[in-house]
């Protein structure tokens, strides 16, 4: 079992080179606690998580490595992995030496050949370790619950032997080190994630599957024959909760095991089913348990700091986003149910990859999300209006998805606020009043006050009176489109012209009908308070609505 924390780069190291990363310079142990994996893009703003490991994708050469590592400098990450192999000679082995004692930032390189992708993947998950939850850390068999990964390297010690773990389709979850000493299928395995095709072909030729998952014994699967391919033998066991078939841990042997290995191997399957079966109810459970932290949060409570703090955003300002979804006319609940909840996974997911912190829940009819942002202002609705609109741009317009964004939180108490403001943008945008499908309460909030007084004047039970309501009834009773005309007055700023070609009427008809709205309605239109007070009436009673 490792010493080193799982959120260490120590601990990176130690799970995942030689096979997949190398050490060029730096101190891994100076590294500290890792925040979470960014991804560098030279043509977009860069938000990092703070002490992240940095996947520079597509930098190359010396110089430009190095002025990425004080660029990162000054964002405070910790690491900064790039394509291997970098520079061999010894001026560049030099300047990343030099670079990487001036930034304290650690210099890594990717296995060639690996995937970048499942690099990520897999710092993610050794990294999300503990980031919700209770205060202590539960154990399984002295190994931290649901890391596979220890618990490989575990297995490994006692086998003497490297280890993977795989799901039934033979994707690799974990595996431990001293890979290189396995063989080239192995390795290949690794970086891939999942075991090459002509490997699994043979197996289920010979009737390895069937033989692995009939038997409770661990079973000796002799080297494949494949060209001139080197293959070591294996030795395998399934992984049991039951009658249901978990997975499979595999061996690679450059010796027998002896029978008391054998039986340690045998006991330590037993030990993989319970941390894989904690691993796949904790999966549910933290989604409860992060619904349950974000509601919290949401209600600005005493109980508001503890959630922050738990869901790792206690000390940073953060912005809600509303989320919802317009009811088809002839869809049934089940299927909008079905959708909300695909939208809102998918939210989480283009959340996460943005800002790691970011937490999601859907609670209700309306997925919410708190969104850690930059403490100024404009900046922070600016960037939440930019990731919102590329979310509802990726998953398109067939669900008719609209998303309101609060204002800015800059302390636990101001989240309950949040959340109201992103509730009114929201209803903006649901009711069609929005220019688009995001909206910042900032952007819409005048739109958003008249909602709220019509809902006031619906409460009250208030009945239309005045000038509008005279000129209402005297167009049902005479179809005089006096209403029409004042509207298309107001809007041309008194201009005839422009209002009676709004019409289609002739500017001397649209003269005469605008006297008599004076005239009916009773209405001084030289007066701006009757002005403006015509145009509220007008938009609270929904007449701008109108043809």
């Amino acid at each position: 079992m490792s010493t080193h924390p799982a959120r260490s780069l120590s601990r990176v190291l130690e799970d995942f080179g030689p096979t997949l990363l190398d050490l060029v310079h730096g101190d891994p142990v100076a590294a500290g606690e890792l925040g979470g994996v960014g991804i560098h893009d030279p043509y977009d703003e860069q938000h990092h998580p703070e002490r992240a490991v940095v996947l520079g994708v597509g930098v190359h050469g010396t110089e430009e490595i190095c002025r990425l590592l004080r660029e990162l400098a000054g964002a405070g990450a910790a690491a900064l992995v790039v394509r291997g192999p970098t520079d061999a000679d010894a001026a560049a082995a030099a300047e990343f030496e030099a670079v990487a004692a001036e930034t304290g930032i650690v210099l890594l390189a990717l296995t060639r050949g690996a995937s970048w992708a499942q690099l990520a993947a897999m710092l993610r998950t050794l990294l999300s370790e503990g980031d919700v939850g209770g205060a202590g850390e539960q154990t399984l068999g002295g190994v931290p619950s649901g890391d596979l990964f220890a618990l490989a390297n575990a297995i490994a010690t006692l086998l003497d032997a490297p280890i993977t773990i795989e799901d039934r389709r033979s994707r690799i979850l974990a595996f431990s080190g001293r890979q290189d000493e396995a063989d080239p299928p192995r390795v290949e395995s690794i970086l891939a994630r999942r075991v090459p095709e002509r490997y699994l072909r043979i197996h289920e030729e010979h009737g390895v599957f069937e033989k692995l998952y009939r038997s409770e014994q661990p079973v000796h699967i002799p080297p494949p024959a494949l060209g001139d391919e080197v293959a070591l033998p294996r030795m395998a066991i399934a992984v049991r909760a039951g009658d249901e078939i978990l997975g499979s841990v595999w061996a690679a042997l450059r010796k027998p095991l002896t029978p008391e290995r054998e039986e340690a191997f045998k006991e330590a399957a037993k030990l993989v089913a319970l941390h894989m079966l904690r691993f796949r109810a904790g999966a549910d459970a933290e989604n409860r348990l992060r619904a349950d932290l974000v509601t919290t949060a949401l209600e600005g409570g005493s109980g508001a700091v503890e959630a922050l703090g738990r869901l790792g955003l206690a000390d940073e300002p953060v912005v809600v986003l509303a989320m919802g979804l317009e009811p088809a006319a002839d869809g049934d609940h089940a299927q909008l149910t079905a959708e909300r909840q695909r939208l809102t996974t998918a939210l989480a997911v283009h959340l996460t990859a943005v800002q790691p912190r970011s937490a999601v829940a859907l609670l209700g009819d309306v997925a919410y999300a708190l969104f850690p942002v930059p403490d100024d202002a404009t900046a922070a609705r600016e960037r939440a209006v930019r990731v919102a609109a590329n979310f509802l741009e990726r998953t398109g317009d067939r669900a008719g998805a609209v998303v309101g964004i609060g204002s800015v939180a800059a302390e636990p108490a101001a989240l309950a606020r949040s959340r109201t403001n992103a509730d009114r943008a929201l209803r903006v945008l649901s009711g069609g009043r929005g220019a688009g499908r995001v909206a910042a309460i900032g952007d819409v909030y005048v739109d958003a006050l008249l909602i709220e007084m019509r809902d006031l004047a619906v409460a009250n039970r208030d009945e239309p009176s005045g000038p509008l309501a005279r000129l209402v009834a005297y167009d049902r009773r005479h179809n005089a489109h006096l209403v029409e005309t004042l509207r298309a007055w107001l809007d041309a700023f008194g201009d005839v012209i422009a209002a009676s070609a709004s019409v289609f009427v002739h500017p001397n008809t649209f003269r005469y009908r605008i006297r008599r709205v004076a005239e009916v309605g009773q209405l001084d239109l030289r007066d701006p308070s009757a002005r403006f007070a015509a145009m509220l009436e007008l938009r609270l009673m929904g007449l701008y609505d109108q043809g």
